[in-house]
């Protein structure tokens, strides 16, 4: 069982106030806050350790190098992957998504199928349907039942025409809809397509093990879960890997270079150019340890429980309308109070402390098959209280009665 008011003392921000009142911060679906180990270990790294990786022949550099590679170990051991190659740093989910899409620019080719869900993130729609657009491919987008759930059926008539790619979302950043990514995976490989799976939402709740799910790819964000921001992870089976052709180019990823031809470095190199954000890196290799530390299933359990409790009590709000009834829901739950637009509700509940994402959550294609353009969402953190969700609930009735009047 999770000690809550332990866990709340490593993240000191959940202290503060906001507009003069106390914090209810829940919107950790778009970013959770950072608790102290991981705060610590970019302090220590920057004072002790910090130099470029990978380059330099002295101290600092191997120091550097060394909790650059023990934190891709970390990710790797997170995910049960094979091994450090099959794990690339990214700038986040976005960046990850979009390696693999650029990657793969060879791959698809005119006519052929990429399969997208209508729950998925505009971070995994968007590169996938400007890809169909570049190459005269097919893009097709599969629905979901009334209830919110992914429709396993119309994806098996869907990717039988021959797919070349399925991308997936773990769990809806609006619904809070676990999609069933076993099925999913399994549905793709049997019609010959690869499959992404975007784990931005997912990575936290509830444990992922990539061998298992046997998904060509998966990618997350560090910010979601706790790590700076601008750092993700991309991990791929390594045939897959060995299908992306690199989309930068620069230092650190070539091999060879001649004024003729540049060959490459073996993975995860070749698709990391640059200058890492290896210090980013470093942090998500803390975070995800604290996690670790934490209890990633005992977390996860706990946030299902603070949904549920949740949405339990926005129901008694009078006019609430909540949005899909999904079979597991997890993360968060976005609803609209009648009469109310849900921007003036989360800007006039903000002055009372309590902070609620509002907007499309960069899931257009979502909201429009939902019927609305704007949604406010709560998102909790396994740091959040019952208690916390009373007080949210209460200013949110608050706020939409004055809103009415």
């Amino acid at each position: 069982m999770l000690d809550v008011e332990s866990i709340r003392d490593d993240f000191p921000i959940l202290g503060i106030k906001a507009n003069g009142r106390p914090l209810v911060y829940l919107d950790n679906a778009a970013t959770m806050q950072m608790p102290l180990p991981v705060r610590q270990a970019l302090q220590y790294h920057y004072e002790q350790v910090n130099a470029n990786v990978h380059r330099g022949t002295h101290y600092l550099s191997h120091e550097s190098t060394k909790a650059y590679e023990e934190a891709r170990e970390t990710a790797v051991r997170f995910l049960n992957a094979p091994s450090q190659r099959n794990i690339v740093f990214s700038t986040g989910t976005t960046g990850a998504i979009n390696t693999v899409a650029l990657g793969l620019r060879d791959y698809v080719q005119r006519g052929d199928i990429v399969v997208a869900t209508v729950l998925e993130h505009h971070s995994n729609f968007v590169p996938w349907q400007q890809l169909c657009l570049e190459k005269g491919a097919q893009f097709k987008v599969v629905g979901i039942d009334q209830k919110g759930d992914l429709d396993l059926d119309e994806l098996k008539r869907v990717v039988t025409g021959g797919a070349k790619i399925v991308a997936c979302t773990c769990c809806s950043n609006v619904l809070g809809a676990v999609t069933p990514v076993h099925d999913v995976v399994k549905i793709a490989h049997e019609a010959g397509a690869l499959c992404l799976l975007d784990a931005a939402q997912g990575i936290r709740h509830g444990v992922l093990d990539v061998q298992e799910l046997d998904c060509d790819f998966l990618a997350f964000s560090g910010h979601k879960l706790g790590a700076p921001t601008g750092i993700g992870v991309l991990y791929g089976k390594s045939k897959a890997l060995e299908l992306l052709k690199p989309a930068w180019f620069g230092g650190e990823m070539v091999d060879i270079v001649t004024t003729e031809k540049t060959t490459w470095e073996e993975l995860p190199l070749r698709l990391e150019p640059g200058t890492p954000n290896y210090v980013g890196a470093i942090g998500l290799g803390a975070a995800l340890g604290y996690l670790e530390f934490v209890g990633r299933k005992e977390a996860s359990a706990y946030e299902d429980e603070l949904i549920a409790y949740a949405v339990k009590r926005l129901s008694e709000i009078d006019g609430m309308h909540i949005y899909g009834d999904p079979i597991h829901r997890s993360g968060c739950v976005s609803f609209n109070v009648e009469g109310v637009h849900p921007f003036d509700l989360c800007t006039l509940i903000d002055k009372m402390g309590v902070a609620l994402r509002s907007g499309n959550a960069c899931a257009q294609p979502l909201l429009s098959a939902l019927g609305c353009t704007a949604v406010a969402r709560l998102s909790p953190a396994f740091y959040n209280s019952f208690e916390e969700i009373d007080a949210a609930v209460s200013t949110i009735n608050r706020g939409a009665l004055m809103l009415r009047n």
